[in-house]
């Protein structure tokens, strides 16, 4: 960008932030405490997060505190006004929103050679990178935003990361108030805006019924969607065939399917067996934090060619005649196409709370040794003190 862009970028995502932060309370309380406490003096956060507005008023609340911020967004979602808004504040945030996966690779390896002290992570990211180039004892410890992320830790990196990770992903409150309601509201909104297609009546094959997945299936239902749940687990099965829906695998319900959404956080869980059985011009969605629930290198393989033919919507050509719609490129569509708004305010508001509180714990108790070591849950007595302030703020809305 000229630096004429910069300053009409970043006076674009001050504008932004303007509005969401006056609807954020919970975090301008935090914001007021932090400023006198200064409980992250001293300490540079490493951040990887998607950096949009609501990103923007978390990354003010925790500079608040003392913190230096050193940052980059995920793949895909970066909203390039607020980066510029962020680094006009005196914060460094990298990245683009046309980065390619590479250069998101390189982002987060740059946030790590700023050597940071807390890491407040969104897939593993860092935390993967930091047990790669073995400097794990530079870190203090840190959160981990979401389900995919906390997999990780619990798999790949089990065993590996000798720090403390509160994963944020675990509340029950973050799961009822962000998973459940804001990204079931955000993907029937995000499914709009994008297609422009009518919901009553589209068949949707919702994959997973995690939080995330019992959320996008009930909002659209409740906008007149005919949906359909594919589930491995027997007891979460069980639990969306009393809820109403139709349960199957989703190679049984892919013919059915006008459109396949996939909330798992598990790679490959639609793959050629899908896509073989499924209509001409059905669509194929991924609401997860990792661009892997849909096996995106064995469609394109398999097809005869593929083509942009509108924002984040893709036309992808098979041999025998059909095509399949692809969103996003297979990236969380949430946070994809024109004018991307993700999950709720509020529900980032409670949600960015848990990473601020979390944060807090570990700046002022992993050195003493009260944190165990690797992937945890947030401790009950931030959740309560949340779920006591969400209440609040929403009984005095009444």
């Amino acid at each position: 960008m000229t630096d004429t862009q910069m300053t009409d970028a970043a006076a674009s995502g001050a504008r932004r932030v303007e509005w969401i932060r006056s609807r954020m309370p919970l975090l301008a309380q935090a914001r007021e405490e932090f400023a006198r406490s200064k409980p992250f003096a001293g300490h540079r956060i490493g951040m990887s997060l998607h950096v949009e507005p609501k990103t923007a008023v978390l990354v003010e609340t925790l500079a608040a505190g003392g913190a230096e911020i050193v940052g980059t967004g995920n793949h895909g979602s970066t909203q390039d006004d607020v980066v510029a808004y962020l680094n006009g504040q005196g914060m460094t945030i990298f990245g683009r929103r046309d980065d390619d996966l590479e250069q998101h690779h390189a982002n987060v390896l740059r946030v790590l050679d700023a050597q940071p002290s807390i890491l407040l992570d969104n897939g593993g990211d860092l935390a993967a990178g930091v047990v790669a180039r073995g400097v794990t004892g530079s870190i203090l410890g840190g959160t981990e935003e979401t389900t995919s992320g906390g997999d990780r830790l619990r798999t790949e990196l089990a065993g590996q990361v000798p720090f403390p990770v509160i994963v944020i992903n675990d509340s029950l409150l973050k799961q009822i108030g962000e998973n459940k309601h804001a990204v079931g509201q955000s993907v029937a909104e995000s499914f709009m805006r994008i297609t422009n297609l009518m919901m009553p009546g589209t068949r949707f094959v919702v994959v997973g019924y995690g939080w995330c997945g019992r959320g996008v299936a009930h909002y659209l239902r409740s906008l007149g969607g005919k949906v359909a749940v594919a589930e491995i687990d027997e007891l979460k099965a069980f639990e969306a065939a009393l809820d109403g829906f139709r349960v199957s695998t989703a190679v049984d319900l892919a013919p059915w399917a006008d459109v396949v959404i996939t909330a798992t956080g598990r790679p490959n869980v639609v793959g050629a067996a899908v896509f073989e059985r499924m209509h001409d011009g059905a669509i194929l969605a991924n609401c997860g934090h990792f661009p892997w629930e849909i096996d995106v290198p064995a469609l394109l393989a398999s097809s005869t060619s593929s083509r942009a033919v509108d924002d984040a919507i893709d036309r992808i050509e098979l041999p025998d005649g059909r095509h399949l719609v692809l969103i996003a490129q297979g990236r969380m569509f949430n946070l994809a196409g024109r004018s991307p708004k993700g999950n709720s305010i509020q529900s980032m508001d409670l949600g960015f709370l848990l990473q601020t509180l979390s944060l807090e714990r570990v700046a002022l108790e992993a050195a003493s040794g009260s944190l165990p070591a690797g992937a945890q849950p947030v401790p009950d007595d931030i959740e309560r003190t949340i779920a006591r302030r969400m209440l609040a703020a929403m009984s005095a809305a009444e």
